[in-house]
């Protein structure tokens, strides 16, 4: 039997006792085995195979994945992953974001994928083609079954300042388009002078930008709604090998879990064209955000802390890393998810068609009943009140009544709440804040 080393051994008392003093609860013998293992995780690969199950990914990012929801996640995963096109498509599908930290996130919010999606064509303009070709057919291919409903995705930029439903979106950002506008293959809009301008899906596939996915879900495993979604990065291999992304960039591997064994091949082919700067550049990457989420504009320390976690696992900062592993398990940590997921019912109940009125509101007194387990006095009676409205509003709804304020009101009591815990235990650990108070000068 291996022990732990002096060093870490250290860390892991600086942790516990940091987490004795500010109140949060902690599984020792987990703490014990992440650190060991991290510290641990050398070799000549980052790359780590699950001989058992057949996923794979970076070797830090392996000590967060519980195999225990592998098959959950590769049913959701059926609905939301590309097919391959023998000599044209190659793909490989893989879990993001909390989804892939399951032994950190037990409150994950929403089922987050990332597929790389190589496509092999004489020219740029042939690939982009045949990815504007690809994503249409799967959005109205999945539009709909017994546990899923499309709800939008993005495809292509603005080429300039734009009005939709009177808001303005300006030039560069991404166009998202609904199920109507997918199926018609245009969007009806107005330029910045209120002219009627209409874009259409073949207009915008020459430049594809940031592509993305997202369903509703009724994922009967936890007997919940859930948002699925599906980052792609896409890549245009030409007829001399060379491998381009179509965005511009080719994204790292840090965070993502492999569920195909099969897909490994396509896999170490494209990693190979990463950057030797994609890690610096992935950690920039998410300083930036962290500091996005700290500002009032932005506030948002639960999405603060996992940036946060993830920049400090890859930075070889073990023991910062491990106390904010542990407020992903505290109770209080549960409201991240009832954010999420209040989001999650008004999509179903106002852009789909497959869930009944029944399961939509059996979805709200869950997080009436989650809201219970963990708060009280007016905290809870607030929040409480405001999905009590909700659920009331979803009981009558009619078309022309948007749920939009109540959930609204709804998610900005839990936020502040969320934004409470984090920021007061985060901050407490003096290295922490440090880190924080750098970012912000």
């Amino acid at each position: 039997m291996t022990t732990i080393p002096d060093k870490t051994l250290e860390a892991r008392n600086r942790v516990i006792e940091s987490a004795n003093r500010l109140g949060v609860q902690l599984n020792e013998q987990e703490l014990e085995r992440w650190m060991k293992s991290i510290t641990e995780a050398t070799g000549d690969s980052d790359i780590v195979v699950d001989e058992e199950t057949g996923v794979f990914g970076h070797k830090v990012t392996m000590l967060d994945f519980d195999p225990k929801d592998l098959e959950r996640f590769r049913a959701i995963g059926k609905i939301v992953e590309f097919d391959d096109i023998p000599g044209v498509v190659e793909t490989a599908l893989a879990l993001s974001g909390s989804a892939a930290q399951s032994k950190v996130q037990t409150h994950p919010g929403d089922c987050d994928y990332f597929e790389r999606v190589n496509i092999i064509a004489p020219t740029r303009a042939a690939a982009c083609e045949i990815l504007a070709r690809i994503m249409r057919e799967k959005a109205l291919g999945s539009m709909s079954g017994v546990n899923f409903q499309f709800i939008e995705l993005k495809f292509g930029s603005y080429s300039q300042n734009v009005i939709r439903h009177n808001r303005t979106y300006h030039k560069g950002s991404p166009i998202s388009w609904s199920p109507d506008e997918v199926i018609a293959g245009e969007i009806q809009a107005k330029d910045s002078q209120g002219n009627p301008l209409v874009i259409t899906w073949d207009a915008v596939a020459k430049e594809p930008g940031w592509c993305k996915l997202d369903w509703v879900v009724a994922d009967q495993v936890r007997g919940q709604l859930s948002n699925a979604s599906n980052v792609l990065d896409v890549t245009w291999e030409a007829p001399d090998g060379t491998i381009t992304p179509l965005d511009g960039y080719l994204d790292g591997y840090f965070q993502e879990v492999y569920l195909d064994a099969q897909s490994a091949p396509i896999f170490s082919k494209l990693v190979k064209q990463v950057s030797t700067d994609v890690l610096d550049d992935y950690v920039a990457t998410l300083k930036k955000e962290v500091k996005k989420y700290v500002r009032e504009d932005h506030l948002n320390y639960g999405k603060a802390a996992k940036r946060l976690y993830n920049i400090f696992r890859l930075n070889g900062q073990y023991e910062e890393a491990a106390f904010l592993r542990e407020l992903f398990d505290e109770p209080a940590a549960l409201l991240y998810q009832v954010h999420s997921l209040v989001k999650t019912v008004q999509e179903a109940t106002e852009k789909a068609t497959v869930f009944d009125i029944e399961s939509i509101l059996d979805q709200t007194d869950e997080l009436i009943m989650s809201v219970i387990r963990v708060l009280e006095g007016e905290e809870e009676l607030e929040i409480v009140r405001h999905l009590l409205r909700l659920s009331r509003c979803i009981s009558r709804q009619k078309p022309d009544v948007p749920l939009g304020p109540q959930v609204e009101a709804a998610q900005a009591e839990v936020m502040n709440i969320v934004n409470n815990f984090f920021y007061e235990k985060m901050t407490a650990l003096p290295a922490i804040k440090a880190y924080l108070d750098s970012l912000k000068a």
